[in-house]
C-alpha cells in the first residue's frame, strides 16, 4: 500500500531532477553561441535569444507536460 502512494511522487521527483540537469546542460552549451532570432509572441516578441536556447526550452517544457500527464493519467 505505501509503494503505491509514494510512486507518484518518486515519478515527480524523478522528473524534476532530470529537467533540471538537463535545462543546466543546456545553459551550459550555449555560451558561446552566435546564431540570435527573435521568437513572435501573441502581443510582442522576445529579445534576441539563442537558437539552441529556444529549442532546448522547448524540448524542456514538452518534457515536463509529458510527464505530468503520464503521471496523472496513470492509474
Amino acid at each position: 500500500m505505501k509503494i503505491k502512494m509514494y510512486l507518484p511522487f518518486k515519478k515527480l521527483l524523478f522528473t524534476f531532477i532530470f529537467n533540471v540537469t538537463l535545462f543546466l546542460i543546456l545553459i551550459i552549451s550555449i555560451q558561446n553561441s552566435s546564431n540570435k532570432r527573435k521568437v513572435n509572441l501573441l502581443i510582442n516578441e522576445t529579445v534576441n535569444l539563442p537558437i539552441s536556447f529556444i529549442i532546448g526550452i522547448s524540448f524542456l517544457s514538452g518534457s515536463i507536460t509529458g510527464s505530468f500527464i503520464n503521471t496523472y493519467f496513470d492509474d
